[in-house]
């Protein structure tokens, strides 16, 4: 199965080679369990070894191993930050991996197909569910009980409520 995505490296932090993380994770604090992850950048796959963790405003700084200074950092900046699903966090009952749920096929709890779950991100408050239907229309849909009502991972497949006024 596949690696999971768990941030992104968007800059050079100092000049010892730290770099700034925005974390794709609930707690932040779980990359100071971690001691190697995977960057994924331009198609390229590097396992890296964690130093050193700190914090910075809500960003996670990352220190590797044989990254020493800016211009190292520098290289691996954009980088998409990928773990071994062993070294996940267990899943509380309800939740799921983002990455589980791509690809699953979306219906309406009368049967009708909206399309397939192309993307989930975060506005903050709560998660917005990235729908795509054949033609290429995009819908979205607010990541809460009322609207998201069955998530089926084993057969790719969730069921959705339409609230009046969302498509």
């Amino acid at each position: 199965m596949k690696n999971l995505e768990v941030g992104q490296i968007v800059n050079t932090f100092g000049i010892k080679g730290f770099v700034k993380v925005n974390p794709w994770v609930n707690d932040v604090t779980r990359f100071e369990k971690l001691k190697k992850v995977y960057i994924k950048i331009r198609n390229e796959h590097k396992e890296l070894e964690i130093e050193e963790v700190k914090y910075h405003k809500n960003q996670v700084l990352l220190k590797f191993k044989g990254i020493d200074t800016i211009e190292q950092a520098e290289i691996i900046r954009n980088a998409i930050i990928e773990i071994d699903r062993e070294n996940a966090i267990p899943l509380e009952k309800g939740e799921y991996f983002i990455a589980d749920l791509l690809e699953s096929e979306v219906f309406t709890d009368e049967g009708e197909k909206l399309g397939v779950l192309d993307d989930i991100y975060n506005t903050g408050s709560k998660d917005i569910y990235v729908v795509k239907n054949e033609l290429g229309k995009t819908i979205l849909l607010p990541g809460i009980k009322d609207v998201i009502k069955e998530v089926d991972v084993e057969n790719k497949k969730i069921i959705v409520h339409l609230l009046k006024g969302l498509v």
